[in-house]
Protein backbone atom coordinates (compact mmCIF):
# COMPACT_ATOMS: atom_id res chain seq x y z
CA UNK A 1 0.00 0.00 0.00
CA UNK A 2 1.29 3.49 -1.12
CA UNK A 3 0.72 6.83 1.06
CA UNK A 4 1.01 9.82 -0.19
CA UNK A 5 2.03 12.90 2.21
CA UNK A 6 1.03 16.55 1.30
CA UNK A 7 2.55 19.15 2.75
CA UNK A 8 0.40 22.13 3.42
CA UNK A 9 2.16 25.63 3.41
CA UNK A 10 0.81 28.58 4.24
CA UNK A 11 1.09 31.49 1.67
CA UNK A 12 3.13 33.58 4.33
CA UNK A 13 5.14 31.09 5.02
CA UNK A 14 6.06 30.42 2.13
CA UNK A 15 6.57 34.18 1.61
CA UNK A 16 8.68 34.13 4.65
CA UNK A 17 10.98 30.76 3.15
CA UNK A 18 11.30 32.59 -0.18
CA UNK A 19 12.70 35.54 1.35
CA UNK A 20 15.25 34.03 4.02
CA UNK A 21 16.41 31.89 0.68
CA UNK A 22 16.55 35.17 -1.40
CA UNK A 23 18.86 36.97 1.00
CA UNK A 24 21.18 33.86 1.92
CA UNK A 25 21.76 33.86 -1.42
CA UNK A 26 22.54 37.11 -1.79
CA UNK A 27 24.70 37.46 1.43
CA UNK A 28 26.77 34.61 -0.49
CA UNK A 29 26.69 35.98 -3.83
CA UNK A 30 28.05 39.11 -1.72
CA UNK A 31 30.88 37.10 -0.39
CA UNK A 32 31.87 36.23 -3.43
CA UNK A 33 32.53 38.90 -4.89
CA UNK A 34 34.50 40.41 -1.72
CA UNK A 35 36.46 37.66 -1.92
CA UNK A 36 36.26 34.88 -4.53
CA UNK A 37 35.66 37.05 -7.20
CA UNK A 38 36.74 35.67 -10.76
CA UNK A 39 34.43 38.47 -12.69
CA UNK A 40 36.53 41.22 -13.48
CA UNK A 41 33.95 43.73 -14.34
CA UNK A 42 32.86 43.26 -10.57
CA UNK A 43 35.96 42.98 -9.00
CA UNK A 44 36.83 46.41 -10.32
CA UNK A 45 34.03 48.65 -8.94
CA UNK A 46 33.65 45.76 -5.63
CA UNK A 47 33.04 47.24 -2.25
CA UNK A 48 37.16 46.53 -1.42
CA UNK A 49 38.16 48.94 -3.39
CA UNK A 50 37.91 52.88 -2.24
CA UNK A 51 35.77 55.56 -4.61
CA UNK A 52 39.45 57.57 -4.80
CA UNK A 53 40.73 54.48 -6.63
CA UNK A 54 37.79 53.19 -8.32
CA UNK A 55 37.31 56.79 -9.94
CA UNK A 56 40.97 56.34 -11.56
CA UNK A 57 39.28 53.67 -13.77
CA UNK A 58 38.52 55.70 -16.37
CA UNK A 59 42.11 56.78 -16.95
CA UNK A 60 43.52 53.29 -16.02
CA UNK A 61 40.84 51.27 -17.83
CA UNK A 62 42.12 48.27 -15.49
CA UNK A 63 39.49 45.57 -17.28
CA UNK A 64 40.59 46.33 -21.26
CA UNK A 65 44.21 46.41 -20.11
CA UNK A 66 44.24 43.48 -18.23
CA UNK A 67 42.14 41.94 -21.47
CA UNK A 68 44.42 42.77 -23.85
CA UNK A 69 47.27 41.01 -21.64
CA UNK A 70 45.06 38.18 -21.76
CA UNK A 71 45.54 37.44 -17.73
CA UNK A 72 43.27 34.83 -17.05
CA UNK A 73 42.12 33.48 -13.62
CA UNK A 74 44.02 30.54 -13.15
CA UNK A 75 47.77 32.11 -14.36
CA UNK A 76 50.80 32.81 -12.34
CA UNK A 77 51.09 36.47 -12.31
CA UNK A 78 54.11 39.23 -11.51
CA UNK A 79 53.38 42.50 -10.92
CA UNK A 80 56.23 45.06 -10.52
CA UNK A 81 56.26 47.61 -7.88
CA UNK A 82 52.67 47.67 -6.92
CA UNK A 83 53.71 50.77 -4.83
CA UNK A 84 52.78 51.67 -1.12
CA UNK A 85 48.67 51.52 -2.29
CA UNK A 86 48.23 48.61 -4.54
CA UNK A 87 46.16 49.72 -6.89
CA UNK A 88 46.24 47.08 -9.49
CA UNK A 89 46.72 44.17 -7.00
CA UNK A 90 43.18 45.42 -5.30
CA UNK A 91 42.16 43.77 -8.67
CA UNK A 92 44.72 40.98 -9.42
CA UNK A 93 44.93 39.52 -5.87
CA UNK A 94 41.08 38.72 -5.46
CA UNK A 95 40.67 37.28 -9.54
CA UNK A 96 43.71 35.12 -9.02
CA UNK A 97 42.90 33.83 -5.72
CA UNK A 98 41.28 30.60 -5.90
CA UNK A 99 43.12 29.46 -9.16
CA UNK A 100 46.20 31.26 -9.73
CA UNK A 101 49.31 33.03 -7.86
CA UNK A 102 49.92 36.60 -7.88
CA UNK A 103 53.58 37.72 -6.60
CA UNK A 104 53.99 40.92 -5.95
CA UNK A 105 57.74 41.96 -6.29
CA UNK A 106 58.18 45.22 -4.27
CA UNK A 107 60.82 47.60 -3.24
CA UNK A 108 63.86 45.93 -0.50
CA UNK A 109 63.00 45.96 3.16
CA UNK A 110 67.19 47.16 3.31
CA UNK A 111 66.85 50.08 1.24
CA UNK A 112 68.79 53.31 2.51
CA UNK A 113 65.84 55.12 0.15
CA UNK A 114 62.99 56.20 2.66
CA UNK A 115 60.53 56.20 -0.02
CA UNK A 116 61.27 52.37 -1.18
CA UNK A 117 60.77 51.39 2.74
CA UNK A 118 57.26 53.25 3.35
CA UNK A 119 56.50 51.98 0.58
CA UNK A 120 57.15 48.58 1.11
CA UNK A 121 55.57 49.06 4.49
CA UNK A 122 52.17 50.09 3.66
CA UNK A 123 51.84 47.65 0.93
CA UNK A 124 52.57 44.97 3.73
CA UNK A 125 50.10 46.87 5.85
CA UNK A 126 47.49 47.04 3.26
CA UNK A 127 47.59 43.72 3.13
CA UNK A 128 47.79 41.90 6.60
CA UNK A 129 44.72 44.13 7.22
CA UNK A 130 42.36 42.33 4.74
CA UNK A 131 43.49 38.86 4.99
CA UNK A 132 40.85 37.91 2.83
CA UNK A 133 41.63 38.92 0.13
CA UNK A 134 45.31 39.43 0.39
CA UNK A 135 46.23 36.17 1.95
CA UNK A 136 47.69 34.56 -0.67
CA UNK A 137 49.61 37.26 -2.02
CA UNK A 138 53.66 36.39 -2.35
CA UNK A 139 56.06 39.48 -1.99
CA UNK A 140 58.75 39.18 -3.27
CA UNK A 141 61.51 42.05 -3.89
CA UNK A 142 62.89 43.87 -7.21
CA UNK A 143 66.16 45.53 -6.74
CA UNK A 144 68.40 45.77 -9.62
CA UNK A 145 71.10 44.77 -10.28
CA UNK A 146 71.91 42.73 -7.34
CA UNK A 147 67.83 41.21 -6.51
CA UNK A 148 65.80 40.45 -9.41
CA UNK A 149 64.72 37.36 -7.86
CA UNK A 150 61.03 38.46 -8.64
CA UNK A 151 59.32 34.88 -8.87
CA UNK A 152 60.83 31.57 -9.69
CA UNK A 153 62.92 31.16 -13.38
CA UNK A 154 60.57 30.05 -16.30
CA UNK A 155 57.55 30.11 -14.02
CA UNK A 156 55.30 33.04 -14.66
CA UNK A 157 52.70 33.09 -17.45
CA UNK A 158 52.38 36.97 -17.09
CA UNK A 159 54.72 39.57 -15.87
CA UNK A 160 52.96 43.05 -15.76
CA UNK A 161 54.13 46.52 -15.27
CA UNK A 162 52.32 49.77 -14.60
CA UNK A 163 54.14 53.09 -15.31
CA UNK A 164 57.54 52.15 -14.10
CA UNK A 165 60.04 52.32 -16.76
CA UNK A 166 61.02 55.57 -16.26
CA UNK A 167 62.46 54.82 -12.92
CA UNK A 168 64.36 52.10 -14.47
CA UNK A 169 66.09 55.03 -16.11
CA UNK A 170 67.81 57.02 -13.68
CA UNK A 171 70.39 54.20 -13.25
CA UNK A 172 72.61 53.72 -15.81
CA UNK A 173 71.86 50.17 -16.51
CA UNK A 174 69.09 49.47 -14.44
CA UNK A 175 66.45 49.10 -17.43
CA UNK A 176 68.00 46.02 -19.03
CA UNK A 177 68.82 44.22 -15.58
CA UNK A 178 64.92 44.39 -14.75
CA UNK A 179 63.98 43.29 -18.47
CA UNK A 180 66.28 40.47 -18.14
CA UNK A 181 64.70 39.68 -14.91
CA UNK A 182 60.88 40.05 -16.13
CA UNK A 183 61.92 37.73 -19.11
CA UNK A 184 63.93 35.21 -16.92
CA UNK A 185 60.62 34.72 -14.67
CA UNK A 186 58.43 33.96 -17.11
CA UNK A 187 57.84 30.76 -19.12
CA UNK A 188 58.60 30.02 -22.98
CA UNK A 189 55.42 31.70 -24.62
CA UNK A 190 54.40 33.98 -21.61
CA UNK A 191 53.49 37.82 -22.14
CA UNK A 192 55.20 40.84 -20.84
CA UNK A 193 52.47 43.47 -20.46
CA UNK A 194 53.98 46.99 -20.29
CA UNK A 195 52.19 50.48 -19.66
CA UNK A 196 53.74 53.34 -19.53
CA UNK A 197 53.88 57.39 -19.58
CA UNK A 198 54.09 58.09 -23.37
CA UNK A 199 57.20 60.43 -24.48
CA UNK A 200 57.39 61.92 -28.03
CA UNK A 201 59.80 60.38 -30.31
CA UNK A 202 62.95 62.09 -30.25
CA UNK A 203 63.02 63.02 -26.73
CA UNK A 204 66.50 62.47 -24.94
CA UNK A 205 66.94 60.26 -22.40
CA UNK A 206 68.29 63.28 -20.29
CA UNK A 207 64.38 64.56 -20.64
CA UNK A 208 62.63 61.23 -19.85
CA UNK A 209 64.78 61.09 -16.92
CA UNK A 210 63.72 64.50 -15.80
CA UNK A 211 59.84 64.02 -17.32
CA UNK A 212 58.67 60.93 -16.50
CA UNK A 213 57.49 60.18 -19.61
CA UNK A 214 59.68 57.18 -21.80
CA UNK A 215 59.51 56.74 -25.49
CA UNK A 216 58.07 53.81 -26.96
CA UNK A 217 61.13 53.13 -29.21
CA UNK A 218 63.27 53.69 -26.39
CA UNK A 219 60.83 51.21 -23.95
CA UNK A 220 60.66 48.65 -27.31
CA UNK A 221 64.37 48.37 -27.49
CA UNK A 222 64.96 47.87 -24.09
CA UNK A 223 62.57 44.75 -24.15
CA UNK A 224 64.26 43.40 -27.38
CA UNK A 225 67.75 43.85 -25.83
CA UNK A 226 66.79 41.67 -23.16
CA UNK A 227 64.57 38.94 -25.59
CA UNK A 228 61.37 39.92 -26.05
CA UNK A 229 59.54 40.07 -29.07
CA UNK A 230 56.53 42.74 -29.25
CA UNK A 231 53.20 40.98 -30.11
CA UNK A 232 51.08 43.94 -30.43
CA UNK A 233 50.87 47.98 -29.22
CA UNK A 234 47.07 49.07 -27.63
CA UNK A 235 45.76 53.19 -27.54
CA UNK A 236 43.63 51.72 -24.58
CA UNK A 237 45.75 54.13 -21.89
CA UNK A 238 46.24 56.98 -24.55
CA UNK A 239 45.10 60.74 -23.67
CA UNK A 240 45.69 63.04 -26.53
CA UNK A 241 44.84 66.00 -24.09
CA UNK A 242 48.13 65.52 -22.86
CA UNK A 243 50.76 67.39 -24.47
CA UNK A 244 53.47 65.89 -22.38
CA UNK A 245 55.33 69.75 -21.96
CA UNK A 246 54.46 70.16 -18.13
CA UNK A 247 56.31 72.29 -15.10
CA UNK A 248 56.75 69.59 -13.20
CA UNK A 249 57.09 66.52 -15.86
CA UNK A 250 54.38 63.54 -15.67
CA UNK A 251 53.79 64.91 -11.90
CA UNK A 252 52.69 67.88 -12.51
CA UNK A 253 49.19 66.09 -13.69
CA UNK A 254 46.65 64.18 -11.60
CA UNK A 255 47.22 62.18 -9.37
CA UNK A 256 50.34 64.06 -8.14
CA UNK A 257 49.34 67.21 -8.77
CA UNK A 258 52.76 68.52 -7.78
CA UNK A 259 51.93 72.34 -8.84
CA UNK A 260 49.19 72.06 -6.04
CA UNK A 261 46.53 74.55 -6.57
CA UNK A 262 48.50 76.51 -9.43
CA UNK A 263 46.74 76.18 -12.75
CA UNK A 264 44.98 72.77 -11.25
CA UNK A 265 41.88 73.32 -12.82
CA UNK A 266 43.51 73.04 -15.79
CA UNK A 267 45.57 70.30 -14.85
CA UNK A 268 42.26 68.59 -13.78
CA UNK A 269 40.87 68.66 -17.14
CA UNK A 270 43.65 66.96 -19.08
CA UNK A 271 43.32 64.08 -16.73
CA UNK A 272 46.22 61.32 -16.10
CA UNK A 273 48.70 61.15 -18.27
CA UNK A 274 49.18 59.98 -22.37
CA UNK A 275 50.31 56.06 -22.01
CA UNK A 276 51.71 53.19 -24.13
CA UNK A 277 50.49 49.92 -23.70
CA UNK A 278 52.42 47.50 -25.12
CA UNK A 279 51.88 43.62 -24.85
CA UNK A 280 55.56 41.40 -25.22
CA UNK A 281 56.15 38.09 -25.75
CA UNK A 282 59.18 35.68 -24.65
CA UNK A 283 59.70 33.30 -27.66
CA UNK A 284 58.55 29.67 -27.30
CA UNK A 285 61.51 28.09 -28.20
CA UNK A 286 63.96 30.06 -25.53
Amino acid sequence: MYYTYRTHIRPHALIKLLTISIFALLTITTATLCYGQTNLEEIITASHRSEAHIARNQYRHPLETLRFFQVEENMTVVEIWPGAKGWYTEILAPYLKDEGKLYAAHFSADSKVKYFTNSLAAFKNKLTNNPDIYSKVLITTLNAPTEIDIAPKNSADRVLTFRNVHNWLKQEGNGIHVFKAMYDTLKPGGILGVVEHRAAEGTTLEQMQKSGYVSESYTIALAKKAGFELLEKSEINANPKDNKDHPKGVWTLPPSLRLGKENKDHYLSIGESDRMTLKFIKPANN
